[in-house]
């Protein structure tokens, strides 16, 4: 983290300098049995190919809206730092009804429906599979994504003293947004090189942070793990192991 760092997309453009070949986030899923390693730079790839979908195929623009009803996934954390790259506030668990745009994993499509402007639906399968047949009124993520640019520049500057993240009844800007990852970071004691393994959910402050932010900010990892109520304590300890985990959040 660098003192110009004033947005979660700054945090990543530094990571990227710094070192874009090191692990950034580590994905397991223990009820499918799916693990997925991301690069710096190629979760950086895919903010860039998100974030020009969101600009430019859905029309999103600095102070619109984003209801995003996914659960602790990769791909949940590439929206979160592809709305800070547009400058599109987003309302974890938010009421698609009064967004301007919604992001719906397949169990929540029902409620989506309830949003009036664009809608993207994500299946979280293996690879960032598509969905086997597309939910009516929504675009495939996995469809659209792929074909989107490698680069991304927004058509307007993003301010970090705008709205960025919704979480829990409180509404950060970019710039607390990161304050408060690097605060949590320090008293984590994470640090480059970290690896802090996170089984939280996406739905609070306290999972986003363990499972993107704080790790962001401080140079280090994440080791994300869904459904990891499945998993036996002696296969954490080897995942632990091997994936060299500093740290935990559970």
């Amino acid at each position: 983290m660098n003192s110009s760092d004033r947005t979660p997309a700054d945090l990543l453009r530094s990571a990227l300098a710094t070192d874009p070949a090191r692990p950034l986030v580590t994905f397991y899923d223990d009820a499918t049995g799916e693990r997925v390693e991301l690069s710096v730079a190629t979760f950086a790839n895919w903010v860039s190919k998100t974030a020009n979908l969101l600009q430019g195929e859905l029309a999103a623009a600095p102070g619109d809206r984003l209801a995003l009803l996914l659960p602790a996934h990769w791909q949940s954390a590439v929206w979160l730092l592809a709305c800070s790259s547009v400058g599109v506030t987003v309302e974890i668990g938010g009421d698609p009804a009064g967004a301007d745009l919604v992001v719906s994993g397949p169990d929540t499509l029902d409620a989506a429906r309830a949003c009036g402007g664009e809608r993207v639906a994500l299946a979280l399968r293996p690879l960032g599979g598509r969905f086997p047949q597309p939910p009516e009124g929504f675009m495939d993520y996995a469809v659209e994504v792929p074909g989107q640019g490698d680069r991304f520049a927004p058509f307007a500057p993003v301010d970090p003293d705008e709205s960025a993240l919704v979480v829990g009844g409180r509404e950060l800007s970019a710039a607390q947004l990161v304050a408060r990852a690097g605060a949590d970071a320090a008293e984590r004691g994470l640090a480059p090189g970290s690896r802090l393994l996170s089984g939280l959910a996406y739905d609070n402050w306290d999972g986003l942070s363990a499972g993107l932010y704080a790790p962001l900010a401080a140079g280090g990892s994440v080791v994300l793990c869904r459904n990891l109520g499945k998993l036996s304590a002696e296969a954490l300890e080897q995942r632990v192991e091997s994936e060299r985990v500093t740290d935990r959040a559970m």
